[in-house]
């Protein structure tokens, strides 16, 4: 059996209502030029061709220089970005232009297959399967089609997660709608309880049936398939958010909520202590390496000989050259040993960048931490010198020929190519770039990592349980033994004991903003949390580097400079408005409040 990797991602897929063409010649023995219905549903493996397209349906984030951290004030991304128009405040619920450049301003919605159409075309795509596998039965085992149904179901809860995180309560659909039943064809929007009860009882179904394997490792010809992991998983995530301050609250930030589609309408503290639950039995049950546990070496478990190890709990399949990723050339340092190769797109703030600890574990903010503001890059934590490319930093790729040392600094002796500019050129505005997850193995270029993306990772789940344990009853041991794991893990000391539950509320939230940065995961947190108020309506910093004297014969100094760039965030932006189009046509759709 070809790996799953493989077998989803190689060949081409067009799906459709009513059947597909497959531009993989082998699948199997039997060439599918042409599937209708009578073909499409007759054997397990043409079946299969149309649940690998429902798993290209998954967002391609690596395909496109757009992403969730656009959005936050983790990231200072292109004027050209529909992200730089969100920031401003630009949300147009008329737009039908989700294109990444010069679109209408449409927010998240022009993050691949983040737009309310395509989501709920994938949606139609995971229920048309379950009902032609239920009808088709006798053409399968049944263990196969309980296991597929099931990653099916998966894979529905997924795109409605994405619906449920940016637009709150949604129409639930759990059938292929056709035009002439006119009686079901208009669906309202549910509460925002409804939708999140929808979604963590689907996934409670798949964790009962016990169909699917709770993780697969590399080789397993199914590696890359749905897991009892990646349910419960994404089901203690979404009871995250379900229980953070802007929906679990009795109003909403964003306007009035008459239909409660935006949050539940009231506050319950026990919303806390449902999520940590969830967490703690992902823990108790399979953590510590059985089988899902912290990778020894944070800063290569993105790469792609080890994809699918203990922390990897749900991604996206590449595979090189076929499917690849474009990450690589997207961000990195703009010029590498001279030479152009990348867009320069991953420019950490330096907001971000303060965030990173000392290596002595405190925050740069603690006078006894020994951080000197001129010598910025001293003495700093493991994940800094791994993940951020700052002024002098040494650089190199297993592709390159040999080591570069990155420059951003302003040198009227020795001017470098990513030297800081303020201009509109790829070169970073920040004096900073990013290198967490660029395979070291491929130089900048389309389509040439194999690479996957990961959604979520075994880090996470001992944050969010932290988090949720922290709000539902304070910082009890268990609560400092999730935090430190992750602290060790990248040689940082435990933290001071007999912290306050807001001290430790503030800490988690560095330690998760730290750990997860350019995960995509800072945008629901700003949202969630309800600061995106607050970070998202003051000016952004980089990092200007100069010195004395032309000649640079005097004292190179540092200082945080003003990027100048939109920051103009509105409360209605707290969720998504669904698009106009959708409105006109379906009357019993509610718009989000504040549009």
């Amino acid at each position: 059996m070809r790996p799953v990797k493989t077998y989803i991602l190689y060949g081409c897929i067009i799906a459709g209502t009513l059947g597909l063409y497959s531009c993989d010649k082998d699948l199997d023995n039997q060439q599918k030029v042409s599937l209708d219905d009578n073909t499409q549903w007759a054997t397990e493996s043409n079946a299969d061709i149309f649940l690998n397209d429902v798993y290209d349906q998954l967002p391609d984030i690596y395909a496109q220089p757009e992403n969730l951290d656009n959005f936050t004030d983790d990231n200072d991304a292109g004027f050209y970005y529909n992200s730089w128009k969100y920031k401003d405040g630009n949300l147009d619920p008329a737009s039908t232009n989700y294109a990444l450049f010069g679109g209408g301003a449409t927010g998240v919605q022009t993050v691949s297959r983040y737009n309310w159409p395509a989501l709920y075309t994938s949606i139609r795509k995971c229920n048309t399967f379950i009902q032609q596998v239920r009808v088709h039965k006798t053409n399968y085992a049944e263990a196969w089609a309980n296991k597929r149904i099931d990653e099916a179901r998966f894979n529905r809860a997924f795109h409605y997660s994405i619906l449920f995180l940016h637009w709150g309560g949604v129409p639930i659909i759990l059938d292929p709608q056709v035009r002439a039943d006119t009686a079901n064809l208009f669906v309202k929007r549910s509460t925002y309880a409804e939708t999140l009860d929808f979604l963590t009882k689907t996934l409670d179904t798949i964790l009962n049936n016990k169909y699917l394997a709770v993780k697969y490792n590399k080789g397993n010809p199914d590696a890359g398939r749905a897991t009892l992991g990646a349910a419960l998983m994404l089901k203690a995530y979404l009871q995250l958010v379900a229980a953070s301050p802007t929906y679990n609250s009795a109003t909403y930030v964003g306007g009035a909520d008459p239909n409660k589609i935006a949050g539940f309408g009231n506050a319950d503290v026990t919303r806390w202590a449902t999520a940590a639950g969830s967490f703690k039995k992902f823990i108790d049950d399979w953590g510590g390496g059985k089988p899902y546990g912290l990778f020894a070496e944070d800063s290569t478990l993105w790469y792609e000989d080890n994809e699918y190890n203990t922390e990897v709990i749900w991604d996206r399949q590449y595979v090189a050259n076929v499917k690849g990723s474009n990450y690589e050339q997207y961000g990195g340092p703009v010029y590498v040993l001279g030479s152009y190769y990348t867009w320069g797109n991953y420019n950490p703030t330096q907001e971000l960048v303060d965030q990173f600890f000392m290596a002595n574990g405190k925050p740069i903010t603690d006078p006894s931490s020994g951080y000197d503001p001129q010598h910025p890059y001293v003495g700093r934590e493991r994940r800094f010198y791994k993940w951020i490319v700052y002024d002098g930093a040494p650089y190199k790729m297993d592709w390159m020929s040999a080591q570069d040392t990155v420059y951003t600094r302003i040198d009227k002796v020795r001017p470098s190519p990513n030297q800081i500019d303020f201009a509109s050129t790829d070169v970073s505005n920040t004096a900073y770039y990013f290198k967490k997850k660029l395979n070291p193995r491929n130089r900048p270029a389309t389509g040439l990592s194999g690479a996957n993306y990961i959604y979520f990772r075994y880090a996470e789940v001992l944050l969010g349980y932290a988090e949720a344990q922290n709000e539902a009853v304070g910082p009890d041991a268990s609560v400092y033994a999730a935090m430190n794991a992750v602290r060790a893990r990248v040689n940082l000391p435990d933290l001071p004991g007999a912290l306050s539950q807001s001290q430790m509320r503030d800490a988690i939230r560095q330690e998760r903003r730290v750990e997860l940065c350019f995960e995509n995961k800072r945008f629901q947190d700003i949202i969630r949390w309800k600061i995106a108020d607050q970070v998202l309506t003051v000016d952004l910093h980089g990092m200007k580097i100069e010195n004395t004297k032309a000649d640079n014969s005097g004292t190179w100094v540092y200082t945080p400079v003003g990027l100048n760039h939109p920051h103009a965030f509105k409360l209605k932006q707290y969720m998504h408005p669904i698009p106009q189009s959708a409105l006109a046509q379906n009357p019993k759709l509610v718009q989000t409040p504040g549009y």
